[in-house]
């Protein structure tokens, strides 16, 4: 009978169990490409008992698509992002945020900076993952790849 791995803590400790759900587990060589790792790393991560596999009926190693999505954000916690040096958005507007409108999927966000007020449509993930918050100092980048210009009615002519 297979033997499954279930969590605890850091470690990932053997219990006996039915055979594994396929179809919720992927076989190691995409949770590998999907993690950005090669099939050997993810054999030393389950020697060292960061990840646990289980064996399908044709003896495929299976990951559990759990084990997947907690590596990848474990990762994505752990990934220290460089200060920005350059940039080639020339529109930076300094402000603080006065709005946030939110629903389980996106969320409006409204800066104002100085005589400007910026509003941004992004996922409800993007702000709670910058732990975003009224009142809070943000900067906003505008970048464009239209620009449309128009003159406003004069009276008299030209």
């Amino acid at each position: 009978m297979p033997t499954e791995y279930v969590g605890m803590g850091d470690k990932q400790q053997p219990s006996p169990a039915a055979p594994p759900d396929e179809d919720r587990s992927l076989r190691i060589g995409q949770a590998a490409e999907l993690l950005g790792v090669t099939v050997d790393t993810l054999r030393r991560w389950e020697a060292d008992g960061r990840l646990a596999t289980v064996r399908s009926a044709g003896g495929q190693r299976l990951v559990a698509i759990a084990d997947v999505s907690r590596l990848l954000a474990d990762r994505r916690r752990a990934t220290h992002e460089p200060a920005i040096v350059a940039q080639s958005a020339r529109n930076r507007f300094a402000g603080v945020v006065t709005s946030i409108q939110r629903d389980a999927i996106v969320a409006v966000v409204e800066v104002v900076a100085g005589q400007h007020r910026l509003v941004s449509l992004m996922t409800a993930e993007a702000v709670d993952e910058m732990a975003l918050a009224v009142g809070d100092r943000a900067v906003c980048v505008v970048k464009a790849t239209q620009v449309i210009v128009e003159l406003p009615s004069r009276s008299g002519g030209r």
